[in-house]
């Protein structure tokens, strides 16, 4: 009798990249920065969700919507900011078009693997529109306490939080004016998402 193979044949490895709309795939360990285009950014972050939905209202808060309002926050606390910072401050979540917003309780249990992912996805969309593949420390500061204003205002209008509670996680934010939040469309967000990219990146490359 023929003697049996004494090893398997290795397994095919799971998919890693996902299609876009675009035509791109994009993988998602080892993003390449050609395959990344604003279009298919601005198309995913329209359509998903902050804080998982659980928000009032008949339209979910999308995430290019609270980008828009962070990077109006950063030009409030950093007045005469370059366009290149204030277009990093539009796109600081754009990994999120393809891995969604986990809330932070759920990215706490997910752990270093996700931090990489995320932050390797950042890189090449930083490269891609002409941004560093790491951000400044100071430039990160104030993206991330625009982003916790922001956070606090969704948590307080939108998200169910009271005040207290909101400040205990989020902070007061502070030199900014309350807003008052009304979701957008997935289609009227991502519009206004594109309109404000092509206003910064025209000034960064002209």
């Amino acid at each position: 009798m023929p003697a049996r193979a004494s090893q398997k044949k290795n397994p095919t490895p799971p998919r890693a990249w996902q299609r876009m709309l675009s035509g791109r795939r994009l993988d998602l360990l080892d993003p390449s920065p050609v395959d990344i285009e604003i279009e298919d950014i601005a198309h995913g972050l329209a359509r998903v969700a902050r804080w998982n939905g659980q928000t009032k209202g008949d339209l979910p808060f999308n995430v290019a919507q609270h980008s828009l309002i962070v990077e109006e926050f950063c030009a409030v606390l950093k007045p005469g900011w370059p366009a290149k910072w204030k277009l990093a401050a539009l796109l600081h979540d754009a990994p999120e078009f393809v891995i969604g917003d986990m809330i932070s309780p759920f990215k706490a249990q997910l752990g270093g693997q996700y931090k990489i992912i995320e932050k390797r996805l950042a890189q090449a969309v930083h490269l891609r529109f002409s941004l560093p593949a790491d951000l400044p420390e100071p430039v990160e500061k104030t993206i991330k306490r625009a982003d916790r204003a922001s956070a606090y205002f969704e948590a307080t209008q939108l998200a169910g939080f009271d005040p207290a509670e909101a400040r205990r996680f989020f902070g007061a934010p502070r030199g900014i004016a309350p807003v008052a939040l009304r979701a957008l469309s997935a289609i009227a967000a991502q519009e206004q998402y594109l309109a404000r990219f092509d206003a910064l990146f025209r000034t960064i490359e002209g």
